[in-house]
């Protein structure tokens, strides 16, 4: 019998102990394994060439109707929910009115903003060569001689490479003419299909959760459906919040640049509330055309525009993001920025909008996956800790121990 127990207990040889039963040589091999098969379908990408296509097609309009999704939603629910309005009937009053406020924008607003758009692409020369004077006008100073020729230097750079790329896209859009048809084509069914697939998402939406979930195995169903419920208000928080600041700040401005006789105030606003879509940075970004324009106008003109930021600043931060936003992406302020200028640097405009919300979304399923591989690969588990022994009071007897009592016996 001490003789199987010796056996059982016997070690086994040193590449069993370094390589099968070793935890870390197991999760390096899995490592190694998974670059594998990156590897491999980086080398078949060609595969995937008519997949990527597809998704480049498809995507833009699902983008777009699920941003619409997000923000009509609410009313849907409220209106079936609360006011018991059929579901159909309240999406199709909602795209009636949507459909009417596009209408009354394109006869009302948007001529005034083309108009106010062409009236600052005709001044800006004049604006940039006033910026240029004023900037030569400092560095006569006799201290600034030192940096006056790098200055200018620098200045004229600026210029001549902004006239370089403006007249390279004038031509570039004229030589490739069917290539703009195509872009204006493009975003023509982006804007015809995106309406039909957001009435079948509203209509549909509160079903798409559990017809999802029906596929997945039934030991994986409910960590499946906390997964798509977190993703699913990570996503609607930010995205309903971003667009609805956006648009109060875009309200703020404008009005605010009406009441003090800001050149521009409807353009201005505008376009602060679409820069207000960047963290931290967008309406810096905004006031910067603001003041130049000002700047041009007249010295007491800036400093209006400076109090109309500073009013926006502090009833955006104390009332509107408080109430809009509500819930925070829990991002720290240096995460939020590289993550800002590598998604802006990697796409464009378009990872400058979307990294934050595809972060979001892929923190919720790391964070997820993290916690998935602690509970089964038994890496994090806590040793458990030696009873502590247990202590008598001064005087008491103690305790008889067994070897005292197999004596006895």
């Amino acid at each position: 019998m001490a003789a199987r127990k010796s056996e059982s207990k016997k070690p086994g040889s040193w590449f069993y102990q370094w390589f099968l039963n070793n935890k870390v040589t197991v999760v390096l091999i899995n490592l190694l394994l998974f670059l594998a098969v990156i590897w491999v379908f980086a080398s078949v990408s060609w595969v995937f060439q008519p997949v990527g296509e597809f998704l480049g097609m498809a995507l833009p309009p699902i983008l777009l109707a699920g941003i619409l999704f997000y923000l009509i939603e609410p009313l849907v629910e409220l209106a079936e929910r609360h006011l018991k309005i059929p579901r159909i009937l309240t999406i199709s009053l909602i795209f009636v009115a949507v459909f009417a406020l596009i209408v009354w924008g394109i006869v009302t607003l948007i001529p005034i903003i083309q108009k106010q758009t062409q009236q600052i692409l005709d001044n800006w020369p004049l604006y940039w060569k006033n910026i240029e004077n004023t900037f030569r006008k400092i560095l006569n100073d006799s201290e600034l001689a030192k940096v006056r020729d790098q200055v200018n230097q620098q200045l004229q750079n600026v210029s001549t490479e902004f006239t370089k790329q403006l007249n390279n896209s004038v031509s570039n859009w004229f030589s490739n003419i069917g290539s703009a048809v195509g872009a204006v084509t493009n975003v023509l069914l982006v804007l015809g299909t995106a309406p039909f697939i957001l009435f079948f998402m509203l209509k549909d939406g509160p079903k798409f959760k559990g017809y999802v979930v029906q596929f997945v195995p039934t030991k994986f169903r409910k960590s499946t459906s906390e997964l798509l419920t977190a993703v699913n208000l990570s996503l609607s928080n930010y995205i309903r919040g971003q667009l609805t600041v956006a648009f109060w700040v875009g309200l703020m401005f404008s009005v605010g640049y009406g009441i003090i006789g800001q050149k521009y105030a409807l353009t201005l606003g505008v376009l602060a509330g679409f820069l207000n879509l960047i963290p931290y940075l967008g309406s810096f970004l905004a006031i910067i055309p603001a003041l130049i324009i000002a700047a041009f106008t007249n010295s007491f003109m800036v400093v209006k525009v400076l109090i109309v930021f500073m009013i926006e600043q502090t009833i955006e931060s104390r009332v509107v993001s408080p109430l809009v936003v509500g819930s925070k992406m829990e991002m720290h302020p240096a995460t939020t920025l590289i993550l800002l200028l590598a998604a802006g640097k990697m796409f464009g405009l378009l990872g400058v909008l979307l990294g934050i919300p595809v972060y979001a979304v892929v923190k919720i399923l790391v964070t997820r996956g993290f916690q998935w591989f602690k509970s089964v690969s038994g890496l994090y588990d806590e040793e458990p800790s030696a009873p502590l022994p247990e202590t008598l009071p001064p005087g008491s007897p103690t305790p008889p121990t067994k070897s005292d009592t197999e004596t006895k016996e």
